[in-house]
C-alpha cells in the first residue's frame, strides 16, 4: 500500500487552536471528521492514519511548534520509510487571499519559519506543500498579532467549505498526484 506524511503545521495548546496560524491542524482535523479518524498522541505530535482508495494517509500535527516543526516531519518520514515525494505539508500563506489554495512540489519558505524549519531539517525545498491563504488584513507591524490572532466572523463563516475543500485536495494529492491536483485546485 502507497504510504504518504500529510503534516498539518500548526501550534499546540488551547491558546492557538482558532488562530490563522493554525490552519494546517484544522484542515487535518476536518479531514479527520469527514474519514472517521482520531488522533492520538506519539512521538513529536499527534498522528492519525485514513485510508484513500488504497493509499494510506499518515496525518501529523506536529507538536513541536512551528518553528520547529522540520524534526517531526523527519522523524516520521524514516520511521515510516515514507519517500520524500509523498510528504505534503499543510501550512497557512499570508501571501495568498484568505481561503485561496495552492499546491506546490517546490519552492521558497517565502518568509514562513515552518516551512523553513522543514526546509534546513530535510536539506531540500523539493518537498509538496499546501498552502491555505490567510490574507494580509494587517498594519504595519502587526503581522504577528495578525497570524496568531483568531478568525474573523467573515471569515469563520467562510471557513467550512474552504476546509472540504482542502480536505479534497489532500485526497486528490494521494489519489491522482500533484500536477493534476495542481490543475484542479490551485486558485480555487
Amino acid at each position: 500500500m502507497k504510504k504518504f506524511l500529510i503534516a498539518g503545521l500548526g501550534n499546540i495548546g488551547e491558546e492557538y487552536a482558532e488562530t490563522r496560524h493554525n490552519i494546517g491542524f484544522k484542515i487535518l482535523d476536518y479531514l479527520a471528521g469527514e474519514a472517521g479518524f482520531s488522533f492520538e498522541p506519539a512521538r513529536l505530535g499527534e498522528i492519525g492514519t485514513c485510508k484513500v482508495k488504497g493509499r494510506s494517509l499518515l496525518c501529523l500535527k506536529p507538536s513541536t511548534y512551528m518553528n520547529r516543526s522540520g524534526r517531526a516531519v523527519q522523524y516520521w518520514l524514516e520511521k515510516e520509510k515514507i519517500p520524500l515525494e509523498n510528504l505534503l505539508v499543510v501550512t497557512d500563506d499570508l501571501n495568498l487571499p484568505f481561503g485561496t489554495l495552492r499546491l506546490k512540489t517546490k519552492g521558497s519558505d517565502g518568509g514562513h519559519n515552518g516551512l523553513r524549519d522543514i526546509q534546513q531539517v530535510l536539506g531540500t525545498t523539493a518537498y509538496n506543500r499546501f498552502r491555505f491563504g490567510i490574507g494580509a488584513e494587517f498594519g504595519k507591524g502587526q503581522q504577528v498579532d495578525y497570524v496568531l490572532g483568531t478568525w474573523g466572523e467573515e471569515e469563520r463563516e467562510a471557513l467550512g467549505p474552504r476546509l472540504k475543500r482542502s480536505a479534497a485536495l489532500i485526497r486528490s494529492f494521494a489519489l491522482a498526484g500533484p500536477k493534476i491536483t495542481m490543475n484542479e485546485f490551485n486558485g480555487s
